[in-house]
Formats: C-alpha cells, sequence, structure tokens
C-alpha cells in the first residue's frame, strides 16, 4: 500500500467553552501534523443537538487563532472534504447507515425510553447486547412488515450495530501498544437516530474519518474504551486497511494529582481551565479565560507541551516551531499528567523576561495612561526595563511601581516604624540640601556625590537610604534608591521629600 499523506483532525462539540484538556489535545495533533508534513483539519462535531450552544464554535476558532495553532482545513478554513460541520452532512451518514442496515450489521430497534426503563428494573446490569436483543422490540424479533409498518407509522426508532460476540478485538495504540478487548463487554450502540435524522458520535466519527482521509486519531484517554466499537465500525464497512492508527493521551488531572482536572479545580485554586473568557449564555455565568488573566499564548502552549510528554532534556523553554521537530507521540506518558498551575505561572514569568523592555511597555502604557493620561512611552519603558523582571504578569507591573508616575499619598506603617528613625528628618532634611546642589542629576553622578556625603558625616548607609525610599515610594519596595530618583528628576524628588517631611 502506498504511504498515506499524514492527515489527523480535531473535532470538538460546540457545547460550551473549550476545556483546557482539548487545547492539548489540539496541540499535540499540530505538533505531529507538523512534524510529518501532514493536514489537521478541524471538524465540528454536532450531532446532538440539544447541546448546541450559541457562540461555542466561534469561541473556539478564536482560542486557537489567540493560541497560534492553525489549521489546514475545515470549519472556517476551507478545504476539498467538507462540509465540516457534522449537521450539514445528514444524507452522507444516512447512506452508511443504509450500507450497515442492508449488510446486516446493524437493526432497527423500536424500544421506547419506558421499556429500556423496564428492562433495566427486570436485569440486573442490563445491557442491550448479544444476550437481551432476542427479548426486545427490533427488526430482529419482529417481520419486515411490521417493521416497514411502524416506519411509515412515523414511529421513532434508532438503529443499533450489531456486535457478535467472543470476537477479540485489538485496539494498536501509539502510546499504549496493542489494547485487547472482548467484543463480549460491548453493547449494540446506538448509530442513527430517527428524531433529529442524526448519527451518534461513534459512526459520524468513523464516516468522517475515513472520508477526510484521517490516518492517526490522536484524542482524549476518555474515548480508549470506545475504540474497540469504532474498529468494529471500520471492519464493518470493510475500510480495515485504511482505518488510522489511534493514540490515546493521559488525562489532565487536578493539581493534587488525583482525578480528572475540572472548572470547580479552577475555581476553588483561583486559576483558569479555559484558553479565553467564557459567558455562557444559558447561565449567564462568566468564566476566567488565560487570555484576559494576563498569560502569553506562547507560555500556555509550552506548559501543555510538556504535560504528558518531554524531549528528554533539561530544557523547558520550547517555542512551537521548536517543538515540531522535537515532539514524539510514542513517548507520551500513559499517566495522567498533574496540572501543576504554579508552573504555568512560572512559564509567563519566563515569557515576561523573554521579550523586551518595549514589547512589555506597550502592553503596560493603557494602564499607566489611565492614571496618568500625559505620561510618555519612553517613561514607560524605562520603568518597564527596571521593573519587569519582578513580575509574572504585566498586571502585577502597576502595583508595584504606580510610584514611579504617580507620588505616595500615604505611607506604610509598618515601614514607618522599622525605618523612620528619630534623626531621620534632621538627615533627610540635610540630604535635600545635597541634592539641591547637584547639577548632573544623573544615577552614577548622584550615587558619586551622596555616598561621600554619607561616608563624611559617618552616618548609616542602611538607615539613609531606607528613609528616603519611603519619602519617594510610601513603602519599602522598588529598586536602587538612585534609580528612582533619576527617573523622578531633581524638582520631583526633592518636592516629595518635603510633602514626606510634612506628614511623617
Amino acid at each position: 500500500m502506498a504511504e498515506r499523506r499524514v492527515r489527523v483532525r480535531f473535532a470538538p462539540s460546540p457545547t460550551g467553552a473549550l476545556h483546557i484538556g482539548g487545547v492539548r489535545t489540539a496541540l499535540y495533533n499540530y505538533l505531529f501534523a507538523r512534524q510529518h508534513g501532514g493536514d489537521l483539519v478541524f471538524r465540528i462535531e454536532d450531532t446532538d443537538s440539544n447541546r448546541f450552544v450559541p457562540g461555542a464554535e466561534e469561541y473556539i476558532i478564536e482560542s486557537f487563532r489567540w493560541l497560534g495553532i492553525k489549521f489546514d482545513e475545515g470549519v472556517s478554513f476551507g478545504g476539498d472534504h467538507g462540509p465540516y460541520r457534522q449537521s450539514e452532512r445528514r444524507e452522507i451518514y444516512k447512506t452508511y447507515v443504509k450500507q450497515l442496515l442492508d449488510a446486516g450489521k446493524a437493526y432497527i430497534a423500536f424500544d421506547t425510553p419506558e421499556e429500556l426503563e423496564a428492562k433495566r428494573k427486570e436485569i440486573d446490569n442490563f445491557q442491550y447486547d448479544a444476550r437481551t436483543r432476542m427479548q426486545m422490540r427490533n427488526s430482529l424479533t419482529m417481520s419486515k412488515e411490521e417493521v416497514d409498518a411502524l416506519i411509515a407509522g412515523g414511529s421513532q426508532y434508532v438503529v443499533r450495530f450489531l456486535i457478535e460476540p467472543g470476537v477479540a478485538v485489538h485496539v494498536d495504540d501509539l502510546i499504549r501498544g496493542d489494547v485487547r478487548i472482548m467484543s463480549d463487554i460491548l453493547d449494540d450502540k446506538v448509530l442513527y437516530k430517527s428524531a433529529d435524522e442524526l448519527p451518534t458520535y461513534h459512526l459520524a466519527n468513523i464516516v468522517d474519518d475515513h472520508l477526510m482521509e484521517i490516518t492517526h486519531v490522536i484524542r482524549g484517554e476518555e474515548w480508549l474504551p470506545s475504540a474497540p466499537l469504532h474498529v468494529l465500525l471500520y471492519r464493518a464497512f470493510g475500510w480495515e486497511d485504511t482505518m488510522p492508527r489511534f493514540a490515546h493521551l493521559p488525562l489532565l488531572l487536578k493539581p493534587e494529582g488525583k482525578g480528572k482536572l475540572s472548572k470547580r479545580d479552577g475555581d476553588r485554586l483561583g486559576f483558569p481551565v479555559f484558553p479565553l473568557e467564557w459567558h455562557d449564555p444559558k447561565t449567564g455565568e462568566v468564566s476566567s479565560g488565560y487570555r484576559e488573566s494576563g498569560y502569553f499564548p506562547e507560555a500556555i502552549v509550552n506548559f501543555l507541551a510538556l504535560l504528558g510528554w518531554n524531549p528528554g532534556t533539561e530544557q523547558e523553554l520550547f517555542t512551537l516551531d521548536e517543538l515540531v521537530p522535537l515532539f514524539d507521540i510514542t513517548k507520551c506518558s500513559k499517566a495522567g499528567a498533574r496540572f501543576d498551575y504554579q508552573k504555568c505561572i512560572w512559564f509567563n514569568h519566563e515569557y515576561i523576561l523573554k521579550k523586551t523592555p518595549e514589547e512589555i511597555a506597550t502592553l503596560f502604557a493603557p494602564t499607566v495612561l489611565g492614571h496618568v493620561p500625559e505620561e510618555t512611552m519612553e517613561r514607560i519603558t524605562e520603568v518597564t526595563r527596571m521593573m519587569k523582571d519582578r513580575v509574572s504578569f504585566v498586571s502585577e507591573l502597576w502595583p508595584l511601581c504606580s510610584f514611579f508616575f504617580v507620588a505616595p499619598e500615604t505611607y506604610d506603617e509598618k515601614t514607618r516604624k522599622k525605618r523612620w528613625k528619630e534623626e531621620s528628618p534632621a538627615q533627610m532634611t540635610e540630604l535635600m540640601g545635597v541634592l539641591e546642589g547637584i547639577g548632573d542629576f544623573s544615577t552614577a553622578n548622584q550615587e558619586r556625590i551622596v555616598e561621600e556625603w554619607i561616608e563624611e558625616k559617618g552616618y548609616k548607609l542602611g538607615n539613609i537610604m531606607n528613609a528616603w525610599r519611603l519619602m519617594l515610594v510610601g513603602e519599602g519596595k522598588g529598586p536602587g534608591m538612585f534609580d528612582i530618583s533619576s527617573f523622578l528628576g531633581k524638582e520631583e524628588t526633592i518636592k516629595r521629600m518635603k510633602k514626606a517631611l510634612e506628614v511623617l
């Protein structure tokens, strides 16, 4: 058989916000496709019309746009294998449902919800399968005339897959190896529902992957129990030779390491589980997103890439392009990956360090200008250069360095008690005189003159600097004092000192 072009897909359901676990699945599909010079397809699996949420599809597309994960074809991207929304493929699916029925690989079932519930009460651990199907109301137990009459009369029905017991089903998994399951444990899954004329996930997924020439299915571990059913469906259609290879990714676990990561964990511990902020149209609830929380998309991608896989080196910082040649799906962990949200914050800090002061200043400027409209980009950039190494988020800059732009209105009481000595007023008055006499107010020149004065007077350097910092900043924080006073300039420095002397 000729070598097939690698084609993978990411196929979310538009039922709400995109979970961060889904983002990782999409990322791994992207890395795999790029590594093999293949295609990444974006498909919308909206066969469950009851769970459809308006705006979810647009939200998902915008999430990937922000993250920089690009699709080659699919919904909103075009391509030759469309339509890419399952709700637009009804007639296609009907053809394949008929094919299975005609081949005796599936059957029609008329059992009502009430009848099924009665059976569940009658039989412990009831399962619709080889042991029970002949007790039910379906085309295996009814004549063709009865079946046709019910359909003609408008009775609702489902089409079930006929699973033969005693068959060893092998799932060839790129991460987990050969997974063997006996067909006896599988039920006759519903493949199609007449009520909405749509297939279930299982049928639609197989038909779409086949017609879209998908070569590898990379998805979450939660789909592993369904994989034997999917293998049997490929066999039933006669598509075994072109069946995709499977890779079932490890779950994302709670930060504590036990149980699947959920939105409640994020709410409880204060971190997002969605890429973007989500406004639920049904409940009105607003959920936080990584973008709005101040994370860089590069940091999120880097963090997620290493959740369940690593390159086998000590290196931790990778661009998306650097990840492509290194990624190896077979080296993914089988065990779940603990979602260490603190590590994610560390990544964001590292990406702040990697960015230039000018880049961070552009992001910081709207906040500064909101408080001080006349401030210049040059000065904002200068402050950013001094302070960006101290934060993990741009939003942390203003509380940390607002004193550069706005004089303190109050003075931290704890710092005052500790740093403002009995002799401080006299020494600070003296220091003002020294500063008044300095012509060149650069950092280096100030430092030389002031330190000579301190040495000459026999004062303690720490006492002088701490008291001076309290006057200019309002508390005991910030970079070197001469950096602060140089930035403020002589006039503003002395103005703040005079005001502080009146209050302290």
